[in-house]
């Protein structure tokens, strides 16, 4: 996918991976709407980018993990912006004790934000097609045991986004879906292991035996997803070790359907 032109919705879009994704599509012409539970931070980065950027960028509060505020948020960037092309779903937060809530951002907002963006862009609903990008992480097919529902939620994530990927009415609907999981990277989230107990000094000697990316690395993987229109259902990993490769795993059978049971779903 050619990013001149075209509309993005990003969650998170505000600060850490959000913003890099962001900044990535407005380089290349891109129209973003920033989307973020931190109205002051967002004010305030919208400013920053419409310097360089001008009309291209807009900022949207909301509470990803309430139903109402995000469909109202999908609704805005069309009629803002006369169309939509790129989710990403980024959002997310680190937070083991409230573990309901870190569940509902992490996860069933990803699920709601991927089914909103099908909704939006299929091209059998009269969308344009277009891609959705969820941000789980290593986590996401490694566990952290210091983070047991933040990996669930992960896990999760990349599960979701492997079967969208694969489903077998994507010649119908043009829209891609894959999962990007990078490793430790220097965002918010780690600010969650600077605490006492034994938990999150166990967690900051993982990261230090890792190595901590900057949000711009990842942001260049979040580009290869929106433009290489041949990844579909994959995903995607970021490392300090290895850069960027893919985790492989069997493809859906899904995508083997005869045509008559297809056109019945």
């Amino acid at each position: 996918m050619g990013v001149a032109g075209k509309v993005a919705l990003i969650t998170g879009g505000c600060g850490g991976l959000g913003k890099a994704f962001a900044e990535v599509l407005l380089k290349r012409g891109a129209m973003v709407c920033l989307v973020d539970l931190n109205s002051k931070q967002g004010e305030e980065v919208q400013q920053q980018f419409s310097k360089t950027y001008g009309k291209s960028v807009v900022f949207k509060q909301c509470d990803v993990s309430d139903k109402q505020s995000l469909e109202d948020t999908f609704k805005f960037t069309k009629n803002t912006f006369g169309r939509l092309d790129i989710v990403g779903n980024n959002a997310g937060i680190g937070d083991e004790e409230n573990w309901e809530k870190q569940i509902a951002v992490n996860l069933t907002a990803v699920v709601r934000g991927t089914y909103l963006g099908l909704d939006y862009m299929r091209k059998d609903k009269g969308g344009n097609g277009g891609v959705i990008i969820n941000t789980a992480s290593m986590a996401g097919m490694i566990p952290l045991f210091t983070g047991p529902v933040y990996t669930a939620t992960k896990h999760g994530v990349v599960g979701l986004s492997r079967a969208v990927g694969s489903d077998a009415r994507f010649p119908q609907q043009q829209v891609r879906c894959n999962a990007l999981c990078p490793s430790f990277t220097d965002t918010n989230i780690l600010k969650n292991f600077d605490g006492e107990g034994t938990l999150n000094a166990i967690s900051r000697v993982i990261v230090r035996g890792t190595g901590v990316m900057q949000p711009s690395i990842v942001a260049e993987a979040f580009l290869r997803l929106v433009e290489d229109e041949t990844l579909n259902g994959e995903v995607m990993r970021v490392t300090s070790q290895k850069g960027i490769d893919f985790k492989k795993y069997p493809r859906a059978e899904t995508l083997k359907l005869p045509p008559e049971m297809i056109s019945k779903l």
